[in-house]
């Protein structure tokens, strides 16, 4: 057990880091106004939880790398949480209910969209296509 927390933690470090690193990267180029950097880890994770659940259930990868990247990685890179508290301050704090229903729109059609496009790209890499 102690082992999974660890491999878990790891993944978490790593993730968690990345989203800092990259949702600075994209709020500092794309301005205020908009929660960029979530929108983009949002739909960047959505694509990537599809690409490696794929891939780790048809190369039947070990349940370690599981543990390292979908729970740990992925969990602490994606952030839903971020998601929802920064779309209720756009209606709370400044009334603006169209910027907060794009984000929802947005964040939840191009998650999709990026999900699915992570399982095609997953499965032409299987069949060697790419």
């Amino acid at each position: 057990m102690a082992i999974k927390l660890f491999i878990v933690g790891l993944g978490g470090f790593a993730g968690a880091v990345a989203r800092y690193v990259l949702g600075g990267w994209v709020q500092n180029r794309l301005g205020p106004g908009f929660p960029y950097g979530t929108f983009v880890i949002n739909v960047t994770g959505c694509f990537s939880i599809g690409l490696f659940a794929t891939l780790a259930l048809r190369l039947g990868w070990s349940d370690p790398w599981r543990l390292l990247i979908a729970i740990g990685f992925l969990g602490a890179f994606t952030t839903f949480s971020t998601f929802e508290y920064e779309t209720l301050r756009m209606v709370a704090d400044g009334g603006l209910y169209q910027a907060a229903l794009l984000n929802v729109f947005l964040s939840v059609t191009a998650g999709f969209a990026a999900a699915w496009a992570g399982i095609v790209v997953a499965r032409l890499l299987l069949h060697g296509r790419i």
